[in-house]
């Protein structure tokens, strides 16, 4: 009996025993569960809480930084590639171009002409001609002054130009190169007989008087241009303002001693032909690249340039092989740069089938230009410069307006094919007047001043001793 008792006392005590054991693990686990979400649950708030105060602080920066380039660097890219290119176009390309076309003797002078000038120009550009052409003014003019040395712009400005996405300096650089080549195309209408220093006055007056009004009033927001003309990269700016120019200047200078009478014959084929070919890839630049970005106008421009080149020198190779019974390397590499001249205008606006009618129709009709209308005016164009630039840019801007309607492959939709000519033929029109008029004061101002031929003597012995004091090739 008392062992019962006791062993039910017993059992009794370790039961107790037993539920105070798990009330003090109880009492002590919760405390410490509690103790564990009051410093656990926190910290999400605390984090939610902070987060939202650090983030925007951390991301101002990164968001500044991000907002700072308001320029895509691969259209810089393309775009300093595209300067680059252009440059190539004049020299080397135009130099050995032009003179593999004159003599040995005047060889180096066509050479210096060409670089000088092209510099002068340049200078020029920056002193005044960015702001006269792409500053607000009249029709003709912007202001000469308001962009004067480049007044305002900075090595980190951007957007101050008519092309928003890139950096200010970069655009002046690439329009420069377009000022440049374009006054440096006149000089080989009158080469070997001009004087040196009229080659330099004569071509600071024409930047001024006649490259500048006509680059304001088709790319400046002008007349041309408000008038709906299209000229993607120079058909009338460049090719016939230069083209007429050179007319009248081998006007002016008259014909060179023996002309007519004795074979005036290129020195140097094979500079020609290098020199064409370095223009067909320099071309790239100054059509692709006036798409001012590395898109799809781009590469329409692109292709165009490649394909109107193509058909150019085939119909001009096939017009001679027709009508002389012989193709000429020199006239398969004038073909090239008549095509090149031919799309300038319309490259960024045509399709694939418009520029190779137009290449084609350009060389088959630059041949007349060179032969039949070059004899008709009885004007000694030296290096035929109306006769590619003036007569291939007139045919290019007219046809521009045929084929850069939607129907015809081209990118006008809705384009009234008989107004856009119409328009095409009127900047055609003021273009050779302006030109002309222009280049005929100043050619007359600069006979005054120092005068515009080299004495005879001097054209007989050459420009290269005469004007220059050196000689490309000793005996």
């Amino acid at each position: 009996m008392k062992m019962r008792l006791l062993t039910g006392w017993q059992a009794r005590f370790h039961l107790v025993c037993l539920l105070m054991l798990l009330s003090a693990l109880a009492a002590g686990a919760w405390p410490g569960t509690a103790n564990a979400q009051a410093q656990v649950s926190p910290l999400p708030s605390e984090t939610v809480a902070v987060e939202p105060l650090q983030a925007p602080v951390a991301a101002a920066p990164v968001a500044a930084e991000a907002a700072a380039p308001a320029f895509d660097h691969g259209d810089v890219a393309w775009m300093l590639t595209s300067t680059l290119l252009v440059l190539l176009m004049v020299v080397p390309g135009l130099a050995l171009f032009y003179g593999g076309l004159v003599r040995s003797k005047n060889v180096l002078s066509v050479l210096s002409q060409i670089l000088v000038v092209f510099s002068l120009v340049l200078l020029l550009w920056v002193s005044y001609g960015y702001s006269a052409v792409f500053s607000a003014g009249n029709p003709f003019f912007g202001s000469f002054t308001e962009f004067a040395f480049l007044k305002g712009f900075t090595p980190d400005s951007v957007g101050n130009t008519p092309i928003k996405g890139l950096p200010d300096y970069l655009f002046v650089a690439f329009q420069s190169t377009f000022a440049g080549i374009t006054t440096a195309l006149i000089v080989g209408a009158f080469a070997e007989r001009i004087k040196f220093r009229a080659v330099l006055l004569f071509s600071a007056l024409w930047f001024t008087l006649s490259y500048i009004p006509m680059a304001h009033i088709v790319w400046g927001g002008g007349y041309l241009g408000e008038m709906g003309a299209i000229d993607f990269a120079g058909g009338t700016v460049v090719h016939i303002n230069a083209g007429v120019a050179g007319l009248v200047g081998a006007w002016f200078l008259g014909k060179r001693l023996g002309y007519g009478q004795t074979a005036l014959k290129p020195h140097n084929v094979p500079f020609t032909y290098i020199g064409a070919m370095l223009l067909w890839v320099g071309w790239f630049g100054f059509n692709a690249g006036s798409a001012a970005a590395a898109d799809t106008v781009a590469s329409l421009a692109f292709l165009n340039t490649v394909l109107a080149t193509a058909a150019a020198v085939l119909g001009w190779t096939l017009t001679e092989a027709i009508t002389k019974g012989k193709p000429s390397a020199l006239g398969a590499a004038s073909g090239a740069v008549a095509g090149l001249v031919g799309i300038t205008p319309a490259c960024g606006t045509v399709g694939p089938l418009g520029a190779i009618v137009i290449g084609f129709v350009a060389g088959v009709v630059c041949v007349w230009g060179v032969t039949g209308l070059k004899r008709l005016l009885k004007v000694d164009d030296t290096a035929d410069v109306f006769g590619v630039h003036g007569v291939g840019g007139i045919v290019g801007a007219i046809l521009t307006g045929v084929f850069s309607a939607q129907s015809l492959g081209g990118t006008k939709a809705d384009l009234d094919i008989g107004h856009q000519v119409w328009v095409q033929v009127v900047s055609v029109g003021l273009t050779v007047v302006w030109s002309a008029v222009v280049t005929a004061a100043i050619l007359l101002l600069v006979k005054v001043v120092v005068g515009l031929r080299v004495t005879e003597e001097a054209e007989r012995t050459g420009l290269d001793v005469t004007s220059h004091g050196e000689s490309a090739y000793e005996a």
